[in-house]
């Protein structure tokens, strides 16, 4: 296992656990008395971590999860009151937050949320942000900024993306925790199994994807999101392009061979 260099000053933990295998990335959250609460120092090793994964040729898949009772619950309010609410200080730590998700959704390789315990405010923006999510039946999530007079509005912007407008405004305006079987019919997550079974049903995902050409995979993770951004027509244009340049590739071929001769694709990952 390998960690990041930065350390929490209370417990001489790393901010972030890492492992990998198989060319699945497992990145955990590791301020568990906080309940994974993104301080910026914890932001910025995340957002490190992510940089690196980006830049490995071995890694198809991230599986972000949290150690402890909790995913994530948001931002460190006691950081927050600590700075006295500085405005600087504030400013770096949105900023920060802000490129971290906008990390996650450029990044190349899969990133599958694996949530528990609960996964509040920047906590559920994280969960809304990667592009799959598995929860265990028990958690519970929530943008209850409201209810302190703190608005979710960066939150906001990735639930907004992920679910329909009508539960995105009901979360953010109540403030009220849901359940998972709320969150699996808004949309937030795609599964909700048995705390006791959610470490296999991650893995299992994960695995899926790994299997899967890391080539092709960054191709139609580039492509998903940015033909959201567009107009239908733009977006038919833009993603014609992105099959006819795919078709080049020599895992498309191979692909396409393997599957009209009945055997199993070996990929070249190009």
């Amino acid at each position: 296992m390998t960690t990041n260099a930065q350390e929490t000053p209370d417990t001489q933990e790393p901010f972030i656990l890492k492992r990998q295998e198989n060319g699945i990335v497992f990145l955990t959250l590791n301020r568990p008395r906080a309940r994974n609460a993104l301080s910026q120092a914890m932001l910025d090793a995340l957002l490190e971590e992510f940089d690196a994964v980006a830049a490995d040729e071995s890694a198809s898949v991230v599986v972000l999860a949290g150690a402890g009772p909790a995913f994530c619950a948001g931002h460190d309010l006691k950081e927050m009151r600590a700075t006295g609410f500085d405005h600087a200080y504030a400013g770096k730590l949105f900023d920060t937050c802000g490129k971290l998700m906008q990390r996650i959704v450029s990044l190349p390789q899969p990133v599958i949320a694996r949530a528990h315990g609960v996964a509040t405010a920047a906590g559920a923006q994280l969960v809304a942000t990667c592009d799959l999510a598995i929860a265990a039946d028990t958690t519970r999530f929530a943008t209850p900024g409201v209810n302190i007079g703190f608005f979710c509005s960066t939150p906001m912007v990735a639930l907004s993306r992920n679910v329909s407008h009508k539960h995105a405004m009901q979360m953010l305006l109540t403030g009220d925790l849901i359940d998972a079987p709320t969150a699996l019919r808004f949309g937030l997550v795609n599964e909700i199994v048995p705390e006791a079974e959610l470490d296999a049903a991650v893995a299992a995902l994960a695995a899926k994807i790994a299997a899967k050409s890391r080539h092709t995979l960054a191709i139609g993770k580039g492509a998903f999101y940015r033909q959201a951004e567009l107009p239908l027509a733009a977006a038919y244009a833009y993603a014609q392009n992105v099959m006819v340049n795919n078709l080049r590739s020599l895992d498309a071929q191979e692909g396409i061979c393997a599957f009209i001769d009945k055997r199993t694709p070996v990929w070249r990952n190009s």
